[in-house]
């Protein structure tokens, strides 16, 4: 009886002493960054600071680079969020409230399109874009995210707006409103945290993303935080981890304050969700 009393003791022990031991090895690295971006003489070692100052951070607020790559990067990922979020609920309505024909292996391909690597695809865009004179575009960057973005968006879409009761929008269409007003007035707001989430998604996916800028903006004033980042190890004759740590600090702000800001309107799209019930 003990031993099976042991057995089972050390089968839920385990687990934890695992996890939080993977949680450690993740939290050095993020440790590394706060203390390093507070001290002026940062190494690639972990320390903490002898003297912790806001130098790194005033070094990297004040340089006009950074400033112009920053306001790059929030134009380029708000813009791909909004133009995706838009594109992939007028996209999600038909598959989610028609019987097409072949909505089922669309759906498939949508899927599949997902699973397909950017990489793979980027010297026939970069030919295309060479092609239409869209080459060193913010614009046309900005779609091609937005594009590459479109098929997991429109599958997320999809699932949540079929959570939304079609008796709902009938009610409006009696009430003398169109397909366009039922779709704004009625499934949007109950889709909030669908809309957030795709948001999300795609702002941070953008936000992160080094390759595509890389390759289509050949410009370096017009080139967004994710790839001045990479080229800040080459911008002294040594890394100076304490900048690098400040400025990565400051790259995770945008996120992290969208989501603090969403997580009321994805509230409120959670409590609408019973508004069919009674």
């Amino acid at each position: 009886m003990d031993f099976k009393r042991n057995r089972f003791s050390s089968e839920k022990v385990i687990p934890y002493v695992v996890l939080s031991l993977i949680g450690i090895l993740f939290l050095l690295p993020l440790l590394w960054v706060v203390l390093s971006a507070f001290d002026p003489h940062a190494k690639v070692s972990l320390q903490v600071p002898e003297k912790a100052t806001i130098s790194n951070f005033t070094s990297i607020l004040s340089d006009k680079s950074n400033q112009r790559a920053f306001s790059t990067g929030l134009l380029l990922s708000l813009g791909q969020a909004i133009i995706t979020v838009i594109v992939a609920g007028l996209a999600a309505y038909p598959l989610s409230r028609y019987q097409l024909k072949y909505k089922k292996p669309f759906l498939y391909t949508i899927l599949f399109m997902t699973a397909l690597p950017i990489t793979a695809v980027m010297v026939p865009v970069y030919q295309l874009f060479i092609m239409l004179k869209m080459q060193d575009s913010l614009f046309g960057t900005m779609l091609f995210l937005s594009a590459s973005a479109l098929p997991y968006a429109i599958w997320m879409m999809k699932n949540y707006m079929d959570a939304v009761p079609l008796e709902l929008e009938e009610s409006a269409w009696v009430d003398g409103a169109s397909v366009f007003q039922g779709l704004r007035k009625v499934v949007a707001p109950l889709m909030l945290p669908g809309v957030f989430t795709v948001g999300i998604f795609t702002f941070t996916g953008s936000w992160g993303n080094f390759f595509v800028p890389y390759i289509l903006i050949q410009t370096p004033e017009k080139l967004p935080a994710s790839v001045t980042i990479y080229q800040f190890f080459g911008s002294y004759g040594m890394v100076e981890y304490g900048k690098l740590a400040a400025f990565s600090l400051i790259y995770t702000i945008p996120p992290v304050i969208l989501y603090i800001l969403s997580q009321r309107f994805m509230s409120e799209g959670f409590s609408l969700g019973g508004a069919s019930k009674g």
